[in-house]
């Protein structure tokens, strides 16, 4: 292995490898894909999250790095009303956005800010939730528009959140990236300009990092933000050099041209183990990937199909070839290492006489055509969606459905199934709070449905009914109980077949101390330190 990582420079307008030795101040990160932009209010991604909220911004509250522990952001504290319906952030004073090439702040971080990070996501009259088409796909699959009745300014350093009703959650919630805060005075300068796609383009945030330059499937180069209000940056330059193919990734690792590289892939990881200057880390991922049917789509209506396919599916042989055997068979829509999960579900076993029974009970013993849509790139919950579908496929011609696989795009894939054209999708989730609510509501809920983000495009009252009762108190115990029939709820009517909770590895250079693997599923490295 090379003595010397390679730097990142820019040669004749790209983004190469420098043949020279590393200085000591620029980190580089294998990373899987393109975001989608920069904005993260917009997106859904973890690839997006990665290379937006996790580097450039800061919420009124941030997670503790590899942790789920909610700690100050830009509010140093916060205050919630005996009646749990108004929520108070007081600011720090001092926080400073970027001053880039192409935009310098005058004013520090105020209030103004905070409310115009949200109030973009839910007044439809303003001029970024026209150019989004009113979509800010976390902001509604909660319901935050219903949920926030007002945001008063109490002065320049406090923000008042008026609710409407109490919700457990809502702390955590403000930590997650949808919440992100931007900058009003670049906004409106934006507005000004009429360069209003500059916001999802050119970045202004408040975090470790700022915005560089950007070339699309090649790099993104960000710098260290020298006024950071927290403990800066301990290096002086990142860069993210995008690499889709998993073994690439870490052959670019071997030659000593990446940090760290994320979802290698499970047949690489013995060899990842046995390479000198690389350290394997691995931790249970707080995760699922699943298969969500269209219930909207004739085929997929009744519940016993979709029962049928789940049967027909051999979830160990997924496991066995897709993760080589490092996950777990997934049964509920929550992962096990969350508090709420039933064990006591009883899973849809392997069974193919089983699966013929129930096709020919709901009227199509003579099986159907049908696509399933896999995932373009790696993801914790999903190494190769390829192999999967193509496992799936071999399993549901058992019973006589017959499936086209279908991919596209990682970003056309996540438009294109959020808008429904899928008959099946893979996909997966890893949780953003350590709360069950961000599984089940964002991805199962009624809201999430007519949003985009609930890919089964399923709404059952008495699923919703659990849900909502959960968020209403903050007693752990009800809860608890609440979920659990959610859970019960959920797997009579098999909106999804669950497939797997991975266990997530990350491969990091000897080189690089300090990197904690994130129970969150982001990659942060603004705490990092390279030898």
């Amino acid at each position: 292995m090379k003595k010397n990582l390679i730097a990142m420079t820019m040669l004749a307008g790209s983004m190469m490898l420098s043949s020279t030795a590393f200085a000591g101040g620029t980190l580089v990160y294998c990373s899987e894909g393109s975001p989608e932009g920069f904005d993260p209010a917009l997106y859904t991604a973890g690839t997006t999250f990665d290379a937006s909220a996790n580097t450039m911004f800061d919420g009124l509250v941030n997670f503790r790095v590899g942790t789920t522990q909610v700690v100050p952001g830009v509010a140093e504290s916060w205050e919630i009303s005996a009646d749990g319906k108004e929520l108070t952030f007081k600011l720090r004073s001092g926080v400073k956005f970027h001053s880039t090439d192409y935009f310098t702040p005058t004013r520090d971080l105020n209030a103004d800010d905070v409310i115009f990070s949200f109030n973009r996501q839910m007044d439809k009259e303003d001029p970024f939730n026209k150019l989004a088409n009113g979509s800010f796909p976390y902001f509604d699959g909660m319901d935050m528009g219903n949920l926030i009745k007002d945001i008063v300014k109490v002065d320049d350093l406090t923000v008042k959140f008026v609710l409407d009703h109490p919700e457990a959650p809502i702390v955590s919630n403000m930590a997650m990236a949808f919440a992100s805060i931007q900058s009003a005075e670049y906004a409106a300068s934006l507005v000004k300009s009429g360069n209003l796609g500059d916001l999802n383009q050119k970045p202004i945030g408040t975090g470790p990092f700022k915005f560089v330059a950007y070339k699309k499937d090649a790099a993104i180069r960000y710098a260290a933000n020298g006024d950071y209000w927290g403990e800066g940056a301990k290096i002086d330059n990142l860069v993210f050099s995008i690499t889709t193919d998993a073994s690439v990734r870490f052959q670019k690792m071997k030659a000593g041209e990446c940090h760290a590289m994320p979802y290698p892939n499970p047949a690489d990881l013995d060899d990842i183990k046995a390479t000198e200057g690389i350290t394997l880390m691995e931790q249970e991922g707080l995760n699922v990937g699943y298969l969500a049917y269209n219930t909207e789509k004739e085929n997929f209506a009744d519940a016993k199909v979709r029962k049928a396919l789940n049967h027909a599916i051999n979830k160990e042989a997924i496991k066995k070839v897709v993760f080589n055997g490092y996950a777990s068979v997934a049964k509920n829509p929550i992962p096990p290492t969350i508090w709420s999960y039933d064990d006591s579900t009883v899973d849809d076993a392997y069974d193919v006489e089983l699966a013929k029974k129930l096709l020919a009970d709901a009227g199509k013993a003579d099986g159907f055509k049908t696509n399933i849509w896999a995932m373009p790139v790696q993801r914790p919950y999903n190494p190769d969606a390829k192999k999967m579908a193509e496992l799936i496929q071999a399993d549901w011609a058992k019973i006589g459905v017959d499936a086209e696989i279908v991919t596209f795009e990682w970003g056309e894939y996540l438009k294109r199934s959020k808008a429904g054209e899928h008959d099946t999708v893979l996909l997966g989730w890893t949780g953003d709070n350590g709360d069950p609510d961000n599984f089940l509501r964002v991805l199962l809920g009624c809201v999430a449905k007519d949003t985009g983000g609930n890919r089964a495009r399923w709404c059952n009252k008495e699923f919703e009914a659990e849900l909502q009762a959960a968020l209403l108190t903050a007693d752990p115990a009800a809860r608890t109980a609440a979920y659990v029939k959610a859970q019960a709820i959920f797997k009579a009517e098999a909106p999804w077949a669950t497939i797997a909770h991975s266990i997530v590895f990350m491969p990091i250079s000897d080189k690089v101390t300090g990197y904690k693997v994130d129970p969150l599923g982001g990659h942060f490295f603004h705490n990092v330190e390279i030898k």
